[in-house]
């Protein structure tokens, strides 16, 4: 009779410990999503939540690993083609089966969005031909020898066929998206800049959630964001904000999962003949020429950051400070590139030898809410500029409307966050010359062109063999690292923080999903 007594003691303890309500889960999420629509934008915010909602072909584990998802299988059958086999038994959200038609539609589908700030083209830009050979086996036929196919796939969403007819990118603005997936949720409402409610999709054809009903709020305020988690209204949050962090780790009612992060903290350039559109002269009188097109300037700018003042002081030591344009472990990193030295007298030495011993006036900007610290990693920013001539001014926008900004080449500098699996793909986008057709310098905003990083990336990406790839991708990032087109700042470290006794294992790729979170 003790025993039981007990035991009735300890459910009932457990049972008090999870979030109110057990089968729902809030969670507090640093940026907001701009549209509902899978394929409109490339970015964390919107492929986050239409991770819930759709599958994609090839998986992508919490340590960035290729697995399974509505593929079970693919394999090389030539060097050109490639053969995939899905997951038999899936049905959308509708009822209706998930079929090879539906992967072939949704292949084809990034490409007539024109008017995306941040296409999906790239992903498929590679292939030249698709066929379904039957509804769950299909083959897609590239250009050219291309090992990360199944990589790219892994970034395009798949949803029916049969749903777009009057589909708009926001759905209808409080319920229901405008396309139909096969996600572990479905959508119940929609609140654009509050957040979105989900329903567990009992369907699903993987494990399923342990929360029938998820919350994600938009709560893109760091001082928000942790208020609402001290006051039970989320039971985790993302980005938690640095200085909250030793307060959080000695609190019992808290846990933290953490890790360093795909994301690589960098400053982008523009480097277009023409002026530049936030650089004036030291007197504030127009420039003909654009000093961010001299590499001594570039050089300058980056010997004037104190990389490791910003990850220790500034950033209470949840950033590495970078030499790389992606994060250590992912290939094409390179160990050997050394730290760029603070050294502001050499700075200013450089900035004279390029014509400009009085300096220039800089606008910086960069979003507000979006990475950790942003607003204050682009004040310091313009600390270090101006101790070197470079008198500098630092401004935030809201996310959406920065992006929009940034991809219209509207900055002279921007601050970026990038994270990729791969150093190929992330020179692909950043800084290959654009090439619309290809899929090419998608996010090049700031004009780079260099044809010797070109010709080293097209040996990465027609590379067979992975030792082939990893040496024509480490020759591109030594050029890009030399010519400075995107400085470099740090490497981020992501914390999530999480009501007891819940538990998420972190993700390197940063995301924050539903049905991951389990209680201890």
């Amino acid at each position: 009779m003790i025993r039981l007594l007990f035991l009735c003691l300890h459910c009932c303890l457990c049972l008090i410990a999870l979030p109110v309500g057990a089968a729902e889960l809030r969670l507090g999420l640093a940026a907001e999503v701009s549209s509902l629509d899978p394929h409109y934008l490339n970015a964390a915010p919107n492929i986050a939540l239409s991770s819930h909602l759709y599958d994609t072909l090839v998986g992508v584990d919490g340590e960035g690993r290729l697995v399974p998802a509505l593929a079970l299988s693919w394999r090389a059958v030539s060097p050109t083609v490639w053969e995939f086999r899905l997951r038999p038994g899936v049905r959308f959200h509708d009822g209706t089966p998930l079929t090879a038609a539906d992967v072939l539609y949704s292949l084809d589908r990034p490409a007539t969005l024109s008017h995306s700030p941040g296409p999906f083209t790239p992903f498929t830009k590679t292939i030249v031909a698709k066929r379904a050979l039957s509804p769950l086996v299909l083959r897609l036929t590239t250009a050219q020898p291309y090992g990360g196919l199944p990589l790219d796939l892994a970034s395009i969403f798949i949803v029916a066929r049969h749903a777009p007819a009057g589909a708009r990118p926001w759905g209808d603005g409080e319920r229901n998206a405008p396309l139909v997936g096969s996600g572990p949720y479905t959508l119940e409402r929609f609140q654009r800049g509050v957040g979105v409610q989900l329903k567990r999709f009992d369907g699903y054809w993987g494990p399923a959630s342990p929360w029938e009903r998820v919350t994600l709020r938009f709560l893109p305020n760091d001082g928000a964001r942790l208020a609402a988690l001290l006051a039970g209204d989320v039971d985790g949050i993302e980005a938690v904000p640095a200085p909250d962090i030793p307060r959080l780790k000695i609190d019992p009612r808290f846990a933290l999962s953490q890790r360093v992060s795909w994301r690589t903290l960098m400053l982008q350039l523009d480097l277009a003949p023409r002026p530049s559109p936030d650089i004036r002269g030291p007197e504030g009188q127009p420039l003909k020429v654009n000093p961010l097109g001299d590499a001594r300037v570039r050089q300058a700018l980056s010997l004037a950051i104190d990389r490791r003042a910003l990850c220790h002081r500034l950033l209470d030591d949840l950033a590495l400070p970078a030499a790389n344009l992606v994060a250590p472990g992912i290939p094409g990193y390179r160990p050997e590139a050394p730290m760029e030295a603070y050294d502001p007298a050499r700075a200013r030495r450089l900035l004279a030898e390029a014509g400009y011993p009085r300096g220039f006036q800089l606008t910086l900007h960069g979003p507000r809410g979006r990475y950790i610290g942003d607003e204050r990693v682009l004040l310091a920013l313009a600390q270090f500029f101006s101790r070197i001539g470079v008198a500098t001014q630092a401004q935030t926008l809201p996310y959406s409307l920065y992006f929009g900004r940034l991809r219209q080449s509207q900055f002279s500098a921007g601050l970026l966050g990038w994270g990729s699996l791969a150093g190929d793909f992330a020179l692909r986008s950043l800084l290959a010359s654009p090439a619309p057709d290809r899929g090419w310098g998608t996010w090049n905003w700031g004009a780079y062109t260099n044809p010797r990083l070109d010709r080293a990336l097209e040996a990465a990406l027609t590379a067979v063999q992975t030792p082939q790839r990893e040496a024509a991708t480490q020759t591109a990032m030594a050029l890009a690292l030399t010519d400075r087109p995107v400085l470099p700042l740090y490497h981020q470290v992501a914390t999530w923080a999480w009501r007891r006794p819940l538990n998420y294992p972190p993700r390197v790729d940063e995301f924050t999903f539903a049905w991951q979170v389990r209680p201890r």
